[in-house]
């Protein structure tokens, strides 16, 4: 899968969002490439907060836990859902997702949040599980938010690949929230080739370490490429909790060390559905994460 960064620029109630300046900052920035859309694109993001005060407390607040629903039409295969991990009954004896789900030089996600489980299904399972919770499950989770980006732009830039667009708020009120830049990175990758089918010795010649120095490497290419626009107050997110573990989970079972992932003890894990339809489930689960990550507004 490529390797992404995420840029959200909020925006005032009532105000007009950057993408017009953002799309002149990217023209000026790099004058040698023809920058003429080559696509669009969508997302639409909905996020669910639990209700603690129907469940006995035990004496200290509980964390809050949350639960997202995010499609992205560049990954039309399947929708991703992010959810929070039970709360350890012995917190004393638990690993902070931070430290064990992090690549090697990335930043944890925010201080106190439960560890997350990204699962992946099929669009109309998606779509009926949302549904069920906002319905059956309504007493225990309460539905906060949807965002869109109803028509956003793809650009080629060079060896990247840019996606921009304003962020609607949809539910419970009407508002723009900002403006969201996704940037692809196209170069060489050792990360693109063990997420595609590549020959088993090129799988036995990588190491985990060869990929996290990898991801830290393409990270500071994409903030290189996201500075010259010049554009300050963005809210970045590159490596985030449970970045690469897909890719990692897959490098070992090409070497032969087969490790069940899970979303206990060292936070964030995948569990894909309907693999028998989906050729390849866990596709786009980063980019999900960092999307996840700048759209939980927190309420």
């Amino acid at each position: 899968m490529p390797i992404t960064g995420i840029y959200f620029i909020p925006s005032h109630p009532n105000t007009t969002t950057v993408l017009p300046a953002l799309t002149e900052r990217l023209r000026t920035a790099y004058p040698e490439q023809d920058l003429v859309p080559i696509g669009r694109w969508a997302l639409e993001h909905k996020l669910m907060r639990d209700t603690p005060g129907l469940l006995p407390q035990s004496g200290k607040s509980s964390k809050p836990r949350y639960m997202q629903f995010l499609s992205l039409s560049h990954y039309p295969t399947h929708g991703f859902i992010y959810t929070s991990e039970p709360e350890a009954p012995h917190p004393a004896t638990t690993h902070t997702p931070a430290q064990a789900a992090t690549p090697q030089g990335g930043s944890g996600g925010n201080a106190g949040d439960s560890p997350m489980v990204m699962t992946t299904m099929p669009p109309a399972s998606y779509s009926t599980l949302f549904q069920h919770f906002v319905y059956a499950a309504q007493p225990f989770w309460a539905h906060r938010l949807t965002m869109s980006v109803p028509g956003g732009v793809v650009y080629e830039v060079g060896d990247f690949l840019v996606r921009m667009g304003d962020v609607r708020q949809t539910y419970p009120t009407a508002r723009v929230r900002g403006t969201v830049v996704e940037i692809e990175w196209r170069g060489p990758s050792v990360v693109e080739g063990l997420a595609g089918d590549g020959d088993d010795e090129f799988r036995f010649a990588v190491e985990e370490a060869d990929v996290d120095a990898e991801y830290v490497a393409t990270a500071e290419l994409i903030r290189g490429f996201w500075n010259r626009l010049r554009f300050e107050g963005a809210r970045e997110a590159i490596l985030v909790n449970g970045v690469g573990r897909e890719v990692k989970e897959k490098l070992r079972r090409g070497s032969g060390r087969r490790e069940k992932v899970t979303g206990g003890e060292g936070g964030d894990g995948v569990k894909v559905g309907g693999e028998e339809e989906d050729i390849d489930p866990s596709a786009g689960v980063d980019v999900a994460r960092q999307y996840m990550e700048v759209l939980r507004f927190n309420r």
